[in-house]
């Protein structure tokens, strides 16, 4: 695709990325939605990974919007136009830490669509994973962060990049198991093992996060092979 094609489509979708995290955020803490799993009011809301990955993602659109429109707004800056970003020091630097934000954002969301398919959904029913604000946070967020970390101009993504995707999920492993550690399992749904991990057992809830760091890591990979295909391709 063409520099200000891509630049385009970035723009409209992160746009919409911005406006759906602020609505499923305002679904989310004032809007108690019956029949839908994973759906609590308020501020406890930010236990959980979907909220934190999705609100994480809105706000690294945000950022990116900025940049990219103050980008496009001074386009004197722009020393290479067929990079979409010009080769300063300062640009440089700049797409080095967009461009991992935007992997850590996709990735964490990128994970949260293929436990929702994979696991949760046949688990609990589509019907009730996507109701209320979940529709937003399990499913048309997720695909529009990795719809436009495929079409975005990063530049070559390194390998490194990819690793840094599982960064947000290892984080959250550790924070969910210590504080099971500290304060026990509690009891469901207001204990402190509000996904069940360790319903299997420490082991099991060790073999999920192993799991779930794969996973991260296999979208990382992909998404960085399909953002690599994109940038070879050509409008007519």
């Amino acid at each position: 695709m063409k520099g200000n094609t891509k630049q385009l489509i970035s723009l409209f979708l992160n746009i919409v990325i911005v406006i759906l995290t602020f609505v499923g955020i305002y679904l989310t803490f004032f809007v108690r939605t019956k029949d839908g799993y994973f759906l609590t009011k308020g501020i406890s809301n930010f236990k959980y990974f979907t909220v934190l990955s999705n609100v994480f993602c809105g706000a690294v659109a945000l950022i990116y919007l900025i940049e990219l429109t103050t980008r496009r707004a001074d386009k004197s800056k722009a020393t290479d136009k067929s990079k979409g970003i010009g080769k300063s020091k300062a640009t440089d630097k700049y797409l080095c830490v967009i461009r991992i934000l935007k992997v850590m954002a996709v990735t964490a969301v990128g994970l949260t669509f293929v436990q929702i398919i994979a696991f949760l959904g046949p688990l609990y029913g589509y019907a009730k994973m996507y109701k209320g604000a979940n529709l937003y946070f399990h499913l048309i967020i997720p695909i529009l962060a990795m719809a436009d970390y495929i079409v975005t101009d990063l530049g070559d993504i390194p390998f490194r990049d990819t690793i840094c995707g599982i960064v947000p999920t290892l984080l959250y492993g550790v924070i969910y198991y210590i504080n099971i550690i500290i304060n026990g399992i509690g009891e469901w749904p207001n204990g402190n093992d509000w996904y069940g991990f360790m319903n299997w057992g420490m082991p099991g809830a060790i073999a999920i996060m192993a799991g779930s760091l794969f996973v991260s890591f296999l979208i990382g990979c992909i998404l960085r092979k399909l953002n690599s295909i994109c940038a070879t391709r050509q409008l007519p």
